[in-house]
């Protein structure tokens, strides 16, 4: 079996040998190669160079046997492409002329994937070039909240009070803004799949910041509508939320194939809360690889245990931190490549 049908598979809860394994953010600053590569280039530099992109989306692949690779970018592209100047100083991302009305919703313009974020399907594929078919290539984007977040702060330092009382003061306004990323956005991922991608991962950074009542008026919708417009392109469809211990519910009613659980949900519980038809992703306690090699294989092994190996893909809760020591990040996905899995995850179940 592949890497590709071992992790499309996965993402349908069907028979599988062993559970996928990789690492939200593996490409990235815990890598002293890529380290050599940020040396010389910024980081949107980076983004933007196909060449450059692909190299440092294939290093964990190469160097600490992922069975997938993420196409290195960032979820602010989007924001850019309609028209908010981005800029990412090391204090981190800023987008210029933050949203604050409708009038400036409304003229945020649409988007050709093909011609202005170009450089991200080129990006991909040059890895599916280098990788081969047989290695799943994920493409991602901003789910609708956060990237309204950031694009209404005009910043990513952690304080999205001013959308947050936008929301509540100004609903309709953040909706029109919601269903317009959900627009743009979906162009995006199909481009990305056009190119590609036999995955497609939306990142809800700022989801557990919503009421449950909130994350299903406003959020539910525009993130249903970016994974609807994927049903009918074969891949798989994953939706990571922090905070999704609050949202599993609604999260189970956005499309998504794949759920990708932070570290504060228990994933036995995530499996008889969505029942056994949508698959689980996560959720190692990124801290967890900072310690020992023997703490980093327990815990992958209980996440596996912890689902049976049933419709899982081993991931962290969160992206992995700056100073993880490589060899822990290896010795995290081989453990996860060699847990037992169970019985019927192995002989396949009704779905």
């Amino acid at each position: 079996m592949t890497r590709k049908e071992l992790f499309l598979r996965a993402s349908r809860c069907e028979a599988v040998p062993r559970v996928p394994v990789w690492i939200m953010r593996q490409a990235g600053r815990y890598l002293p190669e890529y380290q050599a590569i940020r040396a010389h280039h910024s980081f949107l530099e980076i983004c933007k160079t196909p060449e450059l992109a692909a190299e440092a989306s294939l290093q964990p692949f190469r160097l600490i046997g992922v069975d997938a690779i993420i196409v290195f970018s960032d979820i602010l592209i989007v924001a850019e492409a309609m028209g908010m100047p981005l800029d990412v100083p090391d204090a981190g991302p800023v987008l210029s002329n933050p949203v604050r009305d409708r009038a400036a919703i409304r003229a945020l313009r649409d988007f050709d994937p093909e011609r202005n974020t170009k450089f991200v399907g080129d990006a991909i594929r040059t890895i599916c070039a280098e990788a081969g078919p047989d290695v799943p290539v994920i493409g991602f984007a901003a789910a609708p909240w956060t990237l309204a977040c950031y694009m209404i702060e005009g910043k990513t330092r952690g304080d999205i009070s001013r959308a947050k009382q936008m929301l509540r003061e100004e609903p309709e306004i953040v909706r029109e803004l919601l269903l317009k990323i959900a627009d743009a956005t979906s162009a995006y991922v199909l481009s990305q799949v056009a190119a590609g991608a036999s995955v497609i991962q939306l990142f809800d950074t700022w989801a557990g910041e919503l009421s449950t009542e909130q994350y299903r008026e406003f959020e539910l919708p525009a993130t249903h509508a970016i994974l609807d417009s994927l049903a009918k392109t074969g891949v798989a469809r994953t939706l990571f939320a922090k905070g999704s211990s609050l949202h599993l519910g609604a999260m189970a009613q956005t499309g998504a194939d794949v759920l990708s659980v932070d570290w504060h949900t228990d994933l036995a519980d995530a499996r008889r809360q969505v029942g056994d038809q949508i698959a689980l992703q996560g959720n190692v306690d990124p801290t967890i690889l900072l310690g020992s090699r023997e703490g980093v294989c327990a815990a992958a092994r209980e996440a596996v245990e912890k689902t049976g190996g049933n419709g899982h893909i081993l991931n962290l809760g969160h992206g992995i931190l700056p100073n993880t020591p490589v060899e822990n990040a290896k010795a995290f996905v081989e453990s996860g490549q060699s847990a037992p899995v169970a019985a019927q995850a192995r002989a396949g179940r009704a779905i």
